[in-house]
């Protein structure tokens, strides 16, 4: 079986294969992407692959951009730490949805409805209608972290999440800048991990560096024709949402 791997980050894309090669199958890794317009190329010139295991956001961009424009030869198990784009999944040749962090038992249990699906002559790859899938595929939400650790040379101290106005990172360091703008180094080493620790409905990431916090939204401004600038109670600067995540971020405000 021919397998491609799109996924921007190191060691997902090493965890993604060492489960593969745990399931002990006959399996054949014909491509590792890592950006949006590499998966375009793929796409264009790929014809036999029997499945895709594909991050969302990645480096240049929303893998949806791509899959919306392409013919998708096979099915897709999307590997993700977002829960806002399970429409999006299913809408193209989604057959599973695993929100990261996973474990193996889940990733098997992706793997066996793909083999269960190649076994079936349905020309779409698919068994379920889209709300059979959501019945049966909850997406399971961890209580959200109420507080964060912080550790600097002389002490340790709490900041509450509700006091974090938004989360940035910074030439691979991830802040949380609170309420009254004081910047405070996190343990975390990425957005992904943060995005992970809270509450998808208080907070939203509207661009590759930055996460926001819904409670502490004072306004939102038109930036140029696809971004929007959205200015924090006590923060002076405007953050601005990037092209991709402009209207999720918009959909999310009305939730």
């Amino acid at each position: 079986m021919k397998i491609a791997i799109i996924e921007d980050e190191i060691p997902a894309r090493k965890k993604i294969k060492r489960f593969l090669e745990d399931l002990n199958e006959p399996i054949t890794l014909v491509a590792e992407i890592t950006t949006v317009e590499e998966t375009n190329t793929f796409l264009a010139s790929q014809s036999e692959v029997d499945l895709i295991l594909s991050d969302i956001e990645l480096l240049d961009g929303n893998v949806f951009e791509i899959f919306s424009k392409n013919q998708i030869p096979c099915p897709i198990i999307f590997i993700t730490a977002y829960n806002q784009f399970l429409m999006n999944a299913f809408e193209t040749n989604g057959i599973e949805y695993l929100l990261k962090p996973f474990s193996f038992d889940r990733f098997k249990k992706a793997w066996d409805k793909f083999l269960l699906l190649r076994k079936t002559v349905i020309p779409d790859h698919t068994i379920l209608t889209k709300l059979e899938l959501l019945l049966k595929q909850p997406i399971q939400k961890a209580t959200s972290k109420e507080r964060f650790t912080i550790s600097t040379s002389k002490e340790i101290y709490f900041i509450e999440t509700e006091n974090i106005s938004f989360f940035t990172a910074e030439e691979g360091v991830v802040f949380a800048i609170d309420i009254y703008s004081k910047k405070h180094l996190l343990n975390q080493n990425t957005l992904k991990d943060i995005e992970q620790l809270i509450d998808s409905k208080a907070f939203f990431r509207i661009n590759r560096s930055t996460i926001v916090h819904k409670k502490h939204i004072q306004k939102i401004e038109k930036y140029s024709k696809n971004n929007l600038a959205v200015k924090l109670l006590g923060y002076e600067k405007h953050l601005i949402t990037s092209q991709s995540q402009t209207k999720l971020f918009r959909d999310w405000l009305e939730e």
